[in-house]
């Protein structure tokens, strides 16, 4: 028997009472947008009971003290752009749809803080932070239709994690209505913060399941005055990933070091019908760096280049910005539109093991009879974005397949010290693989904070971790 009740006709007055009856759908047509997120794999869709959208934190409160009062499970969510079913209803009850909470509401040039709702997308707190000479430095690959909201609840990385952070980094406070529906600000525009627990970092990266962020503090620095975009071909992907420990020993920090393999460079450029340099037999590092002076970026490019030269880089040009962009972030497009149904694993190493864990990959794919995989990543900080792709494989061949190769995978990048999602988060996807790979003592604390946290268990229920 579930632990939940179900949406009644009753509750769903009490919601229109709440936010209006236009912002309430209980049909399927309109909810069936909000039953799935990127994950096109059939098994990771879910319809809602009801979709509710609120305008503000006094409203999400209201909806959350419901919830909790009637057992009913809430879900909090963004733009659905994310890869592990984490805004998806697997136990029924409301979504809580965030998208009408779409305002930027205060730019602090002084402080050099932005407050945002969470339905801002991430691409728009970008313009705003430059028309004014500011840098938002959260940079994901999905930022043109990615919300701030689902960016601090996954923690998003993104291209410029190597030298700005994560959002953890971005994001120095939040206000929150809590699973009980209370409103409470963690952090805020100080600088430092010594007064207890890092709420506010347990929050960042949680899911959704310790509660639902409405407003964010995002952290501005200023905005460099120049960027250089490089592209470095490589014959082989061990000699690319070779290159990253060199260029950040020799005193360069990078906004970004990307690489793609050589099938994901080809299934690109088919997918943008357009060629690609060296698309043939090439490996790509992109390396992008910033700065205000001009003659110091020019050097350091240069040094750059002649250090890609002498550890066997085929070709160095200084990129188009936006056509090497558009090929990097559509990647996973790219993937999608040769096989609808893929598995986009988020692994992250220690960064000397990146060639290491793609080749044992490679042999993998072999192994499971050339089942396709495309690696693409932060090479930077070792993040590994491996599709695992179905192709015109039968749906029992995949589905017998795939957890056996993923078990593979797993264990391969445990023991080289590595992690399940490097930034795409746990979701409903990873529940059952966190708990077979955390270390039992982890899980037993954050099973206790989730308790601590929500005592009803109604936020985001069968997410991150199981109570």
């Amino acid at each position: 028997m579930s632990r939940y009740n179900a949406v009644t006709d009753a509750i769903i007055k009490e919601l229109q009472n709440i936010v209006g009856a236009k912002f309430v759908f209980s049909d399927a047509e309109r909810m069936e947008p909000y039953s799935h997120d990127e994950v096109t794999d059939p098994k990771y869709v879910k319809m809602p009971e009801v979709v509710v959208l609120p305008e503000n934190a006094k409203q999400v409160a209201e909806i959350v003290k419901l919830a909790n009062r009637e057992l009913l499970p809430i879900v909090p969510r963004g733009a659905g752009t994310g890869l592990a079913s984490g805004a998806v209803p697997f136990k029924g009850g409301i979504v809580l749809a965030l998208e009408r909470m779409n305002k930027i509401l205060e730019f602090d040039t002084e402080n050099m803080f932005m407050v945002v709702e969470p339905g801002v997308t991430t691409a728009e707190v970008q313009k705003a932070a430059n028309e004014r000479g500011f840098l938002y430095a959260g940079d994901p690959c999905s930022g043109d239709s990615s919300f701030i909201g689902g960016n601090v609840a996954t923690n998003a990385g993104g291209n410029k994690a190597i030298r700005y952070g994560t959002t953890r980094q971005q994001v120095n406070g939040v206000e929150l209505v809590t699973p009980e529906g209370e409103i409470i600000t963690l952090g805020g525009k100080c600088k430092k913060d010594a007064t207890g627990y890092s709420l506010l970092n347990l929050v960042i990266g949680s899911e959704g399941t310790l509660g639902v962020v409405t407003k964010a503090y995002l952290k501005l620095v200023a905005l460099p005055k120049n960027a250089m975009d490089l592209l470095a071909v490589f014959p082989d992907l061990k000699t690319a990933i070779a290159i990253v420990p060199k260029i950040t020993a020799a005193g360069i920090t990078p906004t970004t070091i990307e690489f793609m393999d050589n099938e994901a460079i080809k299934t690109v450029e088919v997918f943008l019908n357009e060629k690609l340099p060296h698309s043939d037999k090439g490996y790509y590092i992109i390396v992008t760096v910033e700065g205000d002076n001009e003659d110091t970026l020019e050097e350091q490019c240069g040094f750059i280049d002649e250090l890609c030269g002498q550890n066997g880089a085929l070709e160095v040009l200084v990129a188009d910005p936006v056509k090497i962009w558009k090929a990097r972030k559509s990647y996973a497009e790219a993937d999608r539109a040769r096989s609808l149904i893929f598995s986009m694993e988020d692994i992250v190493v220690p960064v000397n093991d990146i060639p290491r864990a793609i080749e044992e990959i490679a042999e993998l794919s072999k192994k499971y009879g050339n089942i396709a995989i495309h690696c693409a990543g932060h090479a930077g900080d070792g993040n590994i974005h491996a599709n695992i792709l179905k192709d015109d494989m039968s749906e029992e061949e995949w589905h017998e397949k795939l957890p056996a190769l993923q078990g593979e995978i797993y264990r391969m990048v445990y023991a080289l010290g590595g992690k399940l999602s490097g930034e795409h988060g746990i979701g409903y996807k990873r529940v059952k693989l966190l708990e077979e790979y955390a270390n039992p003592v982890e899980l037993k604390l954050m099973r206790n904070i989730k308790k601590s946290f929500d005592p009803n268990l109604i936020m985001n229920p069968g997410k991150v971790i199981e109570v």
